[in-house]
């Protein structure tokens, strides 16, 4: 009944394996656990990982050459048995103890179960703030938030999804950062069903301020290309639509201009231990600015 599908790229995924399979054990439906390893490069983790098969119905699958995480969601989906998909990734841990009976797999009707996203309560070291900060206020959304926006609140790091809905949304394969939003809307266009409920996971994995904007900026890009080639709409994401009312009001020049003269103070700002958000959207809107110049 149950497919738990983790995908993971040189982390360690015993801790999780060990706390999924506990809980498991309170289940009355069939369920396997299915580990990826997208070609990890660390062969001290891809030992330890391989541990994961002393526990029954679970299977570590190590792949030769990176395919991305797109594509080694899609190999997971085709792996798996069972007619529901819980993908999580490898550096999260559920909340609660009692975090796969919350689901309440036998009897929901709905296509997609979100259970939000959580962040520790202490603050990380200064290299990792931005990302811990943004996720908190950013990502750690209420139930009745996610609801507003229950297509786009959902965040690829855990969810629980049809199998058939899932094949029929992740039609995509490229090995680029920020497909989620396709996703999202893929979902949308299906009318499938939502249902937000309160069963988070933690996000422990915090990437550095550097790779964090790194990121961002690529997710930017994949962003514009996907609304280039009209496979969303250019008022889909808040961001979109800032850049529309720029354009409208043609402030998008001035704006520009002065956010680059400042672009050296903003960056000091963001690794600091101390980051403003709102500068950091500023220069998120400035890097969009720039692509859409290019395109």
């Amino acid at each position: 009944m149950l497919s738990i599908l983790i995908p993971t790229y040189n982390y360690d995924i015993t801790s999780l394996v060990a706390v999924l399979y506990k809980q498991l054990e309170e289940v009355s439906y069939a369920y396997e656990i299915i580990v990826v390893d997208d070609a990890s490069t660390k062969e001290e983790l891809k030992v330890k990982n391989r541990t994961i098969k002393q526990y029954p119905h679970c299977t570590c699958i190590e792949l030769l050459e990176n395919k991305g995480r797109t594509a080694t969601r899609n190999f997971l989906a085709q792996k798996a048995n069972y007619a529901w998909l819980l993908f999580m990734d490898a550096d999260v841990l559920p909340k609660k103890n009692t975090f796969i009976q919350t689901f309440n797999l036998e009897n929901t009707h709905a296509d997609v179960v979100f259970g939000g996203i959580s962040y520790e309560n202490n603050p990380p070291e200064k290299s990792k703030m931005l990302r811990w900060k943004y996720g908190r206020a950013r990502e750690a959304k209420t139930v009745s938030t996610r609801k507003k926006m229950p297509y786009l609140s959902i965040i690829s790091q855990c969810f629980l999804i049809k199998k058939k809905v899932f094949l029929q949304a992740n039609t995509f394969f490229e090995n680029t950062y920020g497909m989620d939003v396709l996703f999202s809307r893929n979902l949308e266009n299906l009318n499938v069903q939502v249902l937000h409920i309160d069963n988070p996971i933690i996000h422990y994995g915090l990437e550095t301020n550097t790779s964090f904007i790194l990121k961002t900026k690529k997710g930017l890009e994949t962003l514009s290309k996907l609304e280039k080639e009209r496979k969303i709409p250019n008022n889909y994401r808040p961001i979109q639509k800032a850049y529309v009312a720029l354009q409208k009001r043609k402030l998008g020049g001035v704006f520009g201009f002065a956010i680059t003269g400042l672009e050296f103070l903003i960056l000091k700002n963001l690794n600091s231990r101390n980051p403003s958000l709102l500068l950091f959207d500023v220069l998120k809107l400035n890097y969009y600015l720039k692509i859409k110049k290019r395109l």
